[in-house]
């Protein structure tokens, strides 16, 4: 199968300040439903930025989807982010002014790349479909400053999913739904990523919503710098 993720050794620290991450070993197999939990404090955003290449390791491999970040420059990891990662962030980062398909065919009308996975339909085919399956097709052409909270979500995983990525990563999302809400929407977003076969990593401090994923991964277990 192999692995989307494969950290060895992987040590973080911002500036001249303490270790942040010190993981000696982090595998996660193409296509795990991953659920990442920790104290605030614990390094979980951090250990998302290193893993998307917005942060670049101190030491150690940092091996996505076959490719060392560790070892690539600031513009090469934000090439391969664009076209290989789907990021649903905690406050969305939806762009206001755009409508809601605006916003869904962000990413593949910036990157070639992404672009070229839509299996020859359309942008707006495959924006249209996903937000169909997403239960938010009827409203793409609605600005995204109209939409309730769980619709704004619905479109921060749309722009994520689009364009097929192959690793999906999602920074506490769900914190402003209530529980029911969250397990709805968790499953629309697995049927996504299923359909994809996209590895999702969710961070999360609610381990209420532990038991939908296939894996569990504790940061304080982990991470030797909390030690």
């Amino acid at each position: 199968m192999g692995f989307t993720v494969d950290v060895r050794h992987l040590r973080f620290r911002y500036g001249g300040g303490p270790w942040v991450l010190d993981i000696p070993e982090l595998t996660l197999e193409r296509g795990t439903r991953a659920f990442l939990f920790g104290p605030s404090g614990s390094g979980k955003t951090t250990l998302l930025g290193v893993l998307t290449g917005v942060l670049k390791a101190n030491a150690g491999e940092v091996r996505v989807l076959g490719e060392d970040l560790a070892s690539r420059s600031g513009a090469q990891r934000d090439a391969f982010r664009a076209e290989h990662i789907g990021y649903v962030f905690q406050m969305f980062n939806l762009i206001p002014y755009l409508s809601v398909l605006d916003n869904i065919t962000l990413p593949v009308r910036m990157h070639a790349g992404r672009r070229a996975r839509l299996d020859g339909k359309g942008v707006k085919e495959t924006a249209a479909q996903l937000a169909d399956h997403l239960q938010i097709g009827d409203l793409l052409k609605k600005q995204v400053t109209e939409l309730s909270v769980g619709q704004q979500q619905r479109v921060a995983a749309c722009r994520a999913l689009i364009g097929a990525p192959e690793l999906i990563v999602a920074d506490e999302p769900t914190s402003s739904l209530d529980f029911d809400r969250r397990e709805a929407f968790l499953e629309l977003l697995f049927q996504e990523c299923e359909r994809a076969g996209a590895t999702l990593v969710f961070v999360s401090h609610d381990r209420t919503l532990e038991g939908l994923f296939s894996r569990t991964i504790s940061l304080p277990d982990i991470n030797k710098a909390l030690h």
